[in-house]
């Protein structure tokens, strides 16, 4: 698998990333490792997790963190392999309490540290915003955790497009980095900011997408496969979709997509995860998708996929007659 370098940074992480959601938790220890064994082997080297990750579900806290940190020191790898985490996010069950104050993002960051058996964290998101928080506090504390040798770098998680603006515009007036790349929402399935089930969270919109041409900013997306909504489709599993899911991707603009998707599949030869991930890996600034995979044919599918780059008249194919949904 190739690698691309992060801009303003020492980092160099593979052009796909293993998402580590499930690691731990509906994956098990065992497959987990699995999992993560077989990325690094077919030359994955990112891997992405947050604090949060599955405590909605019960049992051991923060178990996806743990479960990297415990293949990490049984694999003594930690030096070959980037590590991104996440913090300051809501507490579970006040969704509308902000945690980004210093004290919340300091004290999350020394439980990431420890629950992954690193004294360094190479890229930190934060994992939502509070639009009431000035920036300059924010960043100021980042920074801080970067001078005392905790981060190498940081990025910002579900923020909107006027907060990273501000956050950069200061970052640049004290010198500094600043974010060095930003994770939303995002597909080739569009989706409607009003089908978002959690009000917190930020999709690609067609302001953010401007922003990230004009910045070149890195963006990492999540979700960047649609929960293999595409897939769904193409097998007649759409019915085992999570009802959740399905109301936030089965639209008449999807619906065209996957038209879109069959044709180009049919005159490329590409399969369609190729065709989902390409077109994440075309865009005009540096995007790296997360990969969510649950199984080991999963992971080698989308690992095929990893060099497939789509152009730019085949993105405007398939994104007819809009990039974005607008229905509600």
């Amino acid at each position: 698998m190739n690698k691309i370098h992060l801009a303003n940074t020492d980092l160099t992480p593979s052009v796909l990333c293993l998402g580590g959601s499930a690691l731990g938790s509906t994956v098990n220890a065992a497959d987990a490792f699995a999992l993560l064994d077989a990325f690094v082997a077919a030359g994955g080297n990112f891997i992405d997790t947050a604090k949060v990750y599955a405590d909605w579900l019960p049992g051991e806290r923060s178990v996806s963190e743990k479960t990297i940190g415990r293949w990490m020191q049984q694999r003594r790898n930690r030096a070959q392999v980037i590590v991104a985490t996440k913090g300051a996010h809501p507490e579970l069950s006040a969704m509308h309490a902000p945690r980004l104050a210093p004290q919340c993002i300091v004290a999350d960051l020394e439980q990431s540290l420890r629950n992954l058996q690193t004294d360094c964290i190479d890229l930190y998101w934060l994992h939502r915003d509070d639009p009431a928080r000035p920036v300059e506090e924010i960043l100021e504390t980042l920074h801080g955790q970067v001078k005392a040798g905790k981060l190498r770098a940081y990025g910002c998680s579900n923020w909107r497009t006027p907060r990273i603006a501000a956050a950069q515009a200061y970052a640049q007036r004290c010198g500094w980095t600043g974010f060095v790349a930003d994770q939303m929402l995002w597909s080739l399935a569009a989706v409607a900011p009003p089908r978002l089930p959690d009000p917190t969270m930020v999709s690609m919109d067609a302001a953010l997408h401007a922003w990230h041409r004009q910045s070149n900013l890195a963006a990492i997306p999540y979700a960047s496969q649609a929960n293999g909504y595409f897939q769904r489709l193409a097998t007649g599993a759409l019915d085992a979709m999570a009802a959740g899911n399905r109301r936030l991707y089965d639209t008449p603009t999807n619906r065209q997509r996957f038209a879109r998707i069959q044709m180009l599949a049919a005159a490329s030869g590409l399969s369609i995860t190729a065709i989902v991930l390409g077109y994440l890996r075309g865009q005009p600034f540096p995007t790296i998708p997360i990969i969510g995979c649950h199984t080991l044919a999963q992971l080698e599918d989308s690992c095929r996929a990893a060099d497939v780059v789509l152009s730019a008249e085949q993105i405007a194919f398939l994104e007819a007659p809009g990039a974005y949904e607008r229905d509600g």
